[in-house]
């Protein structure tokens, strides 16, 4: 019973000290500041599509668009929607090379596109940076959120990742805040797990 009752008490100790570490270093702010960012746009895109739904079918017009379109355009409408904030769900597309003769082929495909793309949203994150106005905004306002933001850069892309939300926006803001790039390059990869898992679930209900 000992062991067990100092193994439990070993491990609470460094949850609190976890804790403490990132209460200390303005983990937590960083992630409710993102979140409170984040926030308007992503209900204000909800609204938007939602409010579209009323008069347009999106999920039937963005089908049909894939099959009126030859394959070259598909894959171009896909990689400037995940360079440019992301805003068509990646998953529609991956239906579509479900359909295709080699699935997985066309998969792939996406797969790379998706990450390149979100590599392409960093540096037009990089370039909103050059505005001026931009800049005095992010260097005088933003210092202490751009501060936690370059420390824990890497959740951000992360989560971008792997969850569903725009990676592109998780990339761009990796190039606003000047995210080191190599780091985008390495943590960006978990982009082509997402795309290969979300494939073999949607291939195995297609």
């Amino acid at each position: 019973m000992k062991p067990t009752k100092t193994r439990s008490i070993t491990e609470k100790s460094r949850l609190q000290l976890l804790h403490q570490y990132y209460a200390y270093t303005g983990f937590y702010e960083f992630i409710w500041s993102a979140i409170k960012t984040a926030l308007p746009y992503v209900v204000a895109f909800i609204a938007a599509v939602a409010l579209a739904n009323q008069f347009v079918d999106v999920n039937a017009s963005l089908e049909r668009l894939t099959e009126m379109l030859p394959v070259f355009g598909v894959l171009t409408v896909f990689f400037i929607s995940e360079t440019i904030l992301g805003l068509i769900p990646p998953e529609m597309f991956i239906a579509w090379s479900g359909k295709m003769t080699t699935p997985w082929f066309f998969l792939s495909i996406l797969a790379v596109l998706s990450y390149l793309g979100g590599l392409m949203s960093y540096w037009l994150g990089q370039l909103i940076t050059k505005i001026p106005a931009v800049h005095s905004y992010l260097e005088v306002k933003m210092e202490k959120q751009l501060k936690n933001s370059k420390k824990w850069g890497g959740f951000l892309i992360i989560i971008g990742a792997l969850l569903p939300v725009p990676f592109a926006i998780s990339c761009m803001t990796a190039g606003i805040i000047k995210f080191p790039f190599k780091r985008v390059i390495y943590y960006g990869s978990l982009r082509l797990l997402r795309i290969f898992a979300y494939g073999y679930v949607i291939f195995n209900l297609l």
